[in-house]
């Protein structure tokens, strides 16, 4: 593409050439309008807009995301190093210039792990945009440019993002003091199903799980308590509503200080693992490089 074919019908709009750069590194319009503060529409109409000036496609369109043909890739080579040095010529803070991260994952974990690790990276001036939820949907958002980091609980199918491990969550059996006295002498897990079971959901998943791969049996018994949110099943536990199986990172501290008890210890507990997911190649922010290293380094030490 020759520099007549960028000036040739006079100057163009400067913020053409900016949001260009931005869909260009990002791969999705979605996250070129979060980095810039602007509407999915503005960013869509200045493509266009470019587009229509230039008599030639820049990018194809797909169901998550866009993919740079050749002529754009021409053009970034053109524009990334003045439009850059245009930027450190304005003197942008570190802060205003790197967009921040978007992170997503449960909300357990965002709350008892994940913001507690990445806490120091905001006096390095890391800005962090967190989202909770489930992790298929999560999944789906960041296919779709709305995130640059999940947190899922399960590895994504399919080559379109990158996942490695992050942790192995191991679950544990755990009670109050006054719960695991009264069960001393007792033959488990007979005795538990008798007594109150706090969980998250009706249908017991992580009991259940564990009943089968440590006892090798069913768990027959209703839920006394069901909490969306495993730091409500913690609180209630602690409390003595009745007993639970939590993640172990979830209850440390509750362990340590004998506010809870295990139940329970066995040679081969169930764990869930963790992963920490990416669009391959789909950010040139720095501070995702530095959020993923922290994630990654702390949870070798869960």
């Amino acid at each position: 593409m020759s520099d007549q074919g960028i000036h040739g019908a006079g100057p163009l709009d400067l913020n053409l050439l900016r949001t260009f750069l931005a869909v260009h590194r990002l791969g999705s319009f979605t996250a070129a309008a979060r980095q810039l503060g602007l509407s999915q529409s503005t960013v869509t109409t200045q493509i266009r807009a470019l587009e229509n000036r230039l008599g030639r496609e820049l990018f194809q369109r797909r169901a998550h995301g866009v993919t740079p043909l050749p002529h754009a890739d021409e053009l970034a080579g053109q524009l990334s190093a003045p439009l850059d040095q245009l930027a450190a010529i304005a003197g942008e803070e570190p802060s205003s210039t790197v967009a921040p991260v978007h992170l997503a994952g449960p909300a357990e974990f965002m709350s008892v792990a994940g913001l507690h690790v990445l806490a120091p990276l905001v006096a390095q001036g890391v800005r962090l945009r967190v989202t909770i939820g489930l992790t298929e949907h999560l999944l789906e958002e960041l296919r779709a440019g709305r995130h640059d980091l999940v947190v899922a609980t399960r590895r994504p199918r399919g080559r379109t993002l990158h996942a490695e491990l992050l942790a192995d969550e191991e679950f544990v059996l755990v009670a109050a003091p006054a719960w695991a006295e009264r069960l001393k002498g007792q033959e488990l897990p007979a005795a538990l199903e008798t007594l109150p079971l706090i969980t998250y959901a009706e249908d017991l998943p992580i009991a259940r799980r564990y009943w089968r791969h440590v006892f090798n049996r069913r768990l027959h018994t209703q839920a006394a308590i069901t909490i969306p949110d495993l730091r409500g099943v913690l609180t209630a536990v602690t409390a003595g509503a009745g007993w639970s199986v939590l993640p172990s990172y979830m209850c440390r501290t509750e362990l340590a200080s004998g506010a809870l008890r295990l139940l329970h210890q066995p040679e081969d507990p169930p764990i869930n693992t963790a992963y920490l997911v990416q669009r391959p190649g789909s950010s040139t922010n720095p501070h995702v490089t530095l959020v993923r290293e922290c994630l990654v380094t702390a949870a070798k030490t869960w």
